[in-house]
């Protein structure tokens, strides 16, 4: 990790910064919202953008960051933008144009991380979640390996600094990594984590690969019906979590952001609270949590 910046080195030999703010909305918030809250979070520090074409507001989140720099608050260099690859474009002659017209919503000339958002293919087209007829999603079938070397050439063109994953399990990510003639490896695996969900596995495996874990989800699952039981505990009114941030002085939602930097993870916080993004911003300080708390959800 880069002290100074609170960056990691990836295996492309680029930097990613340790902490990303997630722009992900449910349908029901205005895009106009997004915009807001991205140029708030530029100006409390964050660094590192986190979007994607499914979210379906890449173009208020780049002119976000455009009046950023327009402003001088920053310059395009010190912007790390994450986008992805939907299920709908995974067909290889498609995943340049959809990265061509993330980067035209956005009307920037390359983004810093492009991956792919889920190994799941679904028929290509306009809609994101295409069904049929009697209201089933319609799949596709795809060679990941053969998507993956599109995303190799987007790469060469400058449209995208560094390539990566997401949602991928070790089995998808070994069938990359094995893949003959292979040109670059994945530099990083976005996935749900948090105490209770802690990918430990995953993250051993992804470390031995140089491989960097991004989380989301880090504060816990999205309370949606289709998502997560209701019923399942809430992750930030978990007893432990909240001794730990009592005794010291801090929110639930830092320590659990904490916990993932200093496991050397990538955290997303993601909120639309201007209250909240800029106590996340805090979690970047390196503040160490006690032991015993990593400890007891490494059991989970």
């Amino acid at each position: 990790m880069d002290p100074k910046y609170q960056r990691v080195k990836l295996n492309d030999g680029h930097f990613i910064p340790i902490l990303g703010f997630g722009t992900y909305a449910p349908e029901e918030v205005p895009k106009s919202e997004a915009l807001e809250v991205t140029q708030l979070a530029i100006d409390v520090g964050f660094r590192h953008i986190d979007c994607a074409h499914l979210y379906q507001n890449e173009e208020q989140v780049g002119q976000a960051i455009r009046s950023k720099i327009a402003d001088g608050t920053v310059k395009r260099e010190d912007i790390f933008y994450t986008s992805k690859l939907w299920s709908t474009s995974l067909q290889p002659e498609l995943v340049r144009p959809a990265l061509e017209k993330s980067l035209k919503n956005l009307q920037l000339d390359y983004v810093d991380l492009y991956i792919i958002h889920f190994p799941l293919a679904l028929k290509p087209g306009e809609e994101l979640f295409p069904k049929d007829e009697n209201g089933k999603v319609i799949y596709d079938s795809v060679d990941f390996c053969r998507t993956w070397e599109a995303l190799e050439t987007c790469k060469d063109a400058g449209l995208a600094k560094s390539i990566g994953v997401s949602n991928f399990n070790h089995k998808q990510l070994e069938k990359i990594l094995n893949k003959p003639g292979l040109k670059y490896k994945p530099v990083c695996n976005q996935v749900e984590c948090h105490p209770y969900l802690n990918q430990n596995k995953l993250l051993e495996f992804c470390k031995s690969h140089d491989i960097v874990l991004v989380a989301y989800g880090a504060l816990g699952s999205q309370r949606l019906e289709n998502w997560v039981n209701p019923n399942y505990p809430v992750l930030l009114e978990d007893p432990v979590l909240c001794a730990i941030a009592k005794k010291h002085k801090q929110t639930p939602a830092l320590v659990a952001l904490r916990y993932q930097i200093q496991r050397g993870v990538v955290v997303l916080a993601k909120s639309y609270n201007r209250k909240r993004i800029k106590e996340n911003m805090q979690s970047s300080h390196p503040e160490p949590i006690h032991h015993d708390f990593i400890l007891h959800f490494s059991e989970y």
